[in-house]
């Protein structure tokens, strides 16, 4: 039987909340995209539009819940606009895999929602270590890291 320090446990639980937390930014992505390519957006810019809208959810839902015990030390609009500067990574990588797969294989083009959950995979890992090292910097009390 594998037993795992609380500090373990406290990362994995954050891992899985991230991964939750990213799945429903998935359907706010491929919403905002579907909804903007009716308004004729196109699915290029569209897809921008998309994923900042998708970033905001995920942000906020992450701050909210994801890493709910980390330091507040920047205001809102500071830790919103670092999370999107560190998640550019994340963002080329998301974008990269949509854009090459739109390009390159025709189910994409006529099911766009193929290339968001391929980039939103692409992304998550990259995402959650910097988003964790550099916008959520950990300030863990025992009563927080028990009740995760």
């Amino acid at each position: 039987m594998v037993v795992l320090s609380a500090e373990r446990r406290r990362v994995i639980g954050e891992f899985l909340r991230f991964g939750i937390v990213g799945t429903l930014g998935f359907f706010v992505d491929w919403g905002v995209l579907s909804i903007g390519m009716r308004f004729g957006t196109g699915p290029w810019f569209g897809r921008i539009l998309s994923y900042l809208a998708a970033a905001s959810f995920t942000f906020s839902a992450n701050r909210a819940w994801t890493f709910r015990t980390a330091e507040r030390s920047r205001s809102l609009a500071q830790d919103w606009s670092l999370f999107l500067l560190v998640n550019l990574l994340g963002f080329a990588c998301n974008y990269g895999t949509y854009a090459a797969l739109l390009a390159a294989v025709p189910l994409t083009r006529e099911f766009p929602v193929i290339g968001v959950a391929a980039g939103s995979l692409a992304g998550l890992a990259g995402n959650f270590l910097l988003s964790k090292r550099y916008i959520f910097r950990g300030r863990y009390v025992a009563s927080a890291a028990a009740s995760d």
